[in-house]
C-alpha cells in the first residue's frame, strides 16, 4: 500500500515540478521582450524567482525523494528497458532545470541578451522530453 502513495505524491510532485518547467520559460519570454520596461521587468522578476525557488525546488526535490523511494520499494525496475529511458528523460529535466536558474542569474544580473523568440522555442523542451516519460512508463511499459 505505502507504494501507492507514494506513487501518488510522486506524480503530484512531477505535475508542480512540470508547471514550473512550461510557464517559467514564458515568463523569460516576457521579460525578454520588456526589457527596456524596468517597472514590468522588477515584477516579472519577483515572479521569475518565487516560481524557481519555490516551486520549482520544491516540485523537484519531491520528484526525486520520492522516485528514490519507489526505486527502494521496487528495484526491479532497474533491469527493464523502459525504466532507463525515463531515467535518461529525468536527467535531461533536471539539466533543464538548471539552465532555467542560470537563466534566471542572468536576468536578475541584467545580463541575458537572448532574444523573446530563443524563450518561446527553449518552452518546448520540457514538453517533448515529457512526452518521453509519458511513452516509457504508460506505452512502452504496459507492451
Amino acid at each position: 500500500m505505502d507504494y501507492f502513495w507514494v506513487k501518488f505524491v510522486h506524480f503530484c510532485a512531477f505535475i508542480s515540478w512540470m508547471a514550473m518547467l512550461f510557464y517559467l520559460p514564458r515568463l523569460y519570454v516576457y521579460h525578454a521582450e520588456h526589457r527596456q520596461n524596468s517597472g514590468f521587468c522588477d515584477v516579472v522578476k519577483i515572479q521569475e524567482r518565487k516560481l524557481y525557488n519555490g516551486i520549482g525546488w520544491l516540485g523537484l526535490g519531491i520528484t526525486l525523494l520520492s522516485g528514490l523511494y519507489l526505486l527502494h520499494l521496487k528495484p526491479e525496475l532497474m533491469k527493464m528497458p523502459y525504466f532507463h529511458l525515463k531515467l535518461t528523460a529525468v536527467v535531461l529535466l533536471i539539466i533543464y532545470h538548471f539552465s532555467l536558474g542560470y537563466f534566471l542569474r542572468s536576468f536578475r544580473l541584467g545580463k541575458c541578451a537572448l532574444p523573446g523568440k530563443f524563450f518561446r522555442v527553449w518552452n518546448e523542451v520540457p514538453t517533448l522530453i515529457m512526452f518521453a516519460i509519458i511513452y516509457a512508463m504508460i506505452v512502452w511499459a504496459n507492451s
